[in-house]
């Protein structure tokens, strides 16, 4: 029988954290004498709640963790005055604790894999340095591992500890030193790389894993509340709507209250979602006419003004980030278009809305959803607008009708309590401009690199969305082959849709927070697998 597989993860289930207050037990009552036994043999630490604990597992079982901490007092805090005149100046501070790896997995990948997960993690927080009580047991290990011994002795004579502190950079390069040495890289779980769904930060987790509660609570009616004020101070809107489905369904509401306004309209369509809005427009009975540009291309403003011509346009409908080509069209210049022709703009907003500033001043209607960018669970669908909504009875059915949703309270139907508070924690953990900017600084260096190995991106970067890489594959190559290769690695990439497949084009989408680090294996991958692929080609070509 195969060994079971190493996995490294954030402890999320209950039997994970069944088996940390087991291990914590072995390691801190029985191999170091730090606290009393018990008869269950389990010890909770005294911070739980607030620890996030990285863990390995092999199979299901654990085998090796350390806790991340950072609200102050740290525990180092309570045991040497000043802790801060022993540390680097200008860093941003975490705790370890906890860390232990079962006897039998000492020595192998358990550790420099959890210490990759940790400078992976660190990075994320943007924590940069650690601070640890070490065992004076393993100083050398310590040592090994990167850390840096300040101040005196702490602890008891039974159980003395080395104050040290870590760099994330230090981190980095012994993990990566060690896991060089073994010839083996660990499994982690996988970088979510794809449009949709995102990778879920524990806080929403929990928020989520809530019992449920009535939608008439108070409770629930004031969670949406929050959440309507905060998309508000986000986007500009004036009024936002939550419904329970997908993008489809604001998009759907959305048709339903253009066909209120009446008149004729335009369609732009530069991709597969810009004709999704085309079909919700027909599906609605709208009257329109349709503009279509090259997938991979902008609009031509000119081209805009001029379609329709002696119409009364009474409104535009466009994609703003056009999720299968990763074109950013320009919001500004759609606005301007529609002002001089005296006609309401309508966006679809799903893959732009957290990923980049949006601003919906004066935006008639704009479509967005809790997942993506906002990086909650799917489930729930956002209409912005411009104007409060008074109820249709007699004209829309009663799912489409923001009226209702405007006249009660947001919540005129089941809502589920969980969708609402774990898409409330998520836009409260975000601080939008510094996400902002770091998304486009990473793109704009992952674009690079991938440039440097001759890897073509389907948008130009003047009209490039920060959170979507649509990835131009040569012929010779397979898009299906390649995502497979890149998930069998780890790396999740979204290649199996049929605009993508019959294209030949795999996307590298950003969604949720990474960093360098964490994508530079897959950089490297890439241009293996390309550079690989050409030189065949090379070979066999007559």
């Amino acid at each position: 029988m195969s060994e079971p597989r190493l996995t490294f993860k954030v402890a999320s289930v209950p039997v994970e954290f069944e088996q940390i207050h087991q291990l914590n037990y072995q390691t801190f009552v029985e191999e170091i004498p730090q606290h009393e036994g018990n008869l269950d043999r389990q010890l909770v630490d005294k911070l739980n709640a607030e620890n996030t604990y990285l863990i390995a597992l092999k199979g299901d079982r654990l085998v090796g963790m350390v806790a991340v901490r950072a609200k102050r007092p740290l525990s180092l805090d309570a045991k040497l005055d000043n802790l801060d005149s022993y540390l680097p100046a200008g860093r941003s501070l975490c705790e370890l604790r906890l860390l232990s790896v079962v006897a039998g997995e000492r020595g192998r990948l358990v550790l420099p894999g959890l210490m990759r997960m940790l400078a992976e993690h660190c990075e994320t927080k943007g924590y940069d340095l650690a601070v640890i009580s070490g065992t004076t047991r393993q100083q050398k290990l310590y040592r090994h591992l990167g850390f840096v011994p300040f101040g005196p002795i702490v602890g008891s004579s039974e159980a003395p500890f080395q104050p040290m502190y870590l760099t994330r950079e230090a981190a980095l390069e012994r993990s990566a030193a060690l896991l060089e040495r073994t010839g083996r890289r660990p499994d982690r779980e996988p970088v979510n790389l794809l449009p949709g769904p995102v990778s879920i930060h524990d806080d929403v987790r929990r928020a989520f894993s809530a019992v449920p509660i009535s939608h008439r609570s108070e409770l629930v009616v004031d969670t949406m509340r929050q959440v309507q004020a905060l998309l508000r101070d986000m986007t500009g809107a004036r009024s936002v709507s939550v419904l329970m489905g997908s993008g489809t369904l604001a998009n759907d509401a959305i048709a339903a209250q253009l066909s209120l306004v009446g008149g004729n309209g335009i369609v732009l369509s530069n991709g597969e979602f810009g004709d999704r809005l085309i079909d919700h427009a027909t599906r609605a009975g709208l009257a329109f006419d349709v503009i279509r540009a090259e997938w991979g291309t902008a609009f031509d403003a000119a081209v805009i003004e001029a379609t329709g011509d002696g119409k009364d346009i009474q409104w535009i409908w466009a994609v703003h980030s056009e999720t299968s080509t990763g074109v950013l069209n320009d919001l500004a210049m759609l606005q301007c278009v529609a002002d001089g022709r005296n006609a309401r703009l309508c966006l679809d907003c799903v893959s732009s809305i957290g990923v980049l500033p949006v601003n919906l001043t004066g935006i008639f209607l704009a479509s967005g959803v809790s997942g993506k960018g906002l990086g909650a669970f799917p489930g729930l669908s956002i209409i912005f607008a411009d104007h409060s909504v008074e109820p249709m009875p007699d004209r829309l059915p009663r799912y489409l009708d923001l009226g209702l949703y405007q006249a009660s309270d947001g919540i005129p139907f089941t809502l589920s309590s969980n969708l609402i508070s774990a898409l409330l924690v998520a836009l409260k953990r975000m601080t939008f401009i510094p996400s902002f900017s770091r998304l486009k600084d990473v793109s704009g260096w992952l674009r690079a690199a991938l440039e440097r190995h001759g890897i073509v991106i389907l948008a130009p970067i003047e009209h490039a969305s920060p959170a979507v890489l649509t990835l131009v594959l040569p012929r010779r190559l397979s898009s299906l082959e390649v995502g497979q290769r890149m998930s069998d690695e780890g790396f999740l990439l979204s290649y199996e849709s049929r605009y993508l497949v019959e294209r030949n084009w795999v996307q590298i989408c950003l969604m949720s927070e990474h960093s360098p680090e964490v994508l530079q294996p897959l950089i490297d991958l890439l241009a293996s697998v390309v550079t690989k692929q050409a030189r065949a080609a090379s070979v066999v070509a007559p």
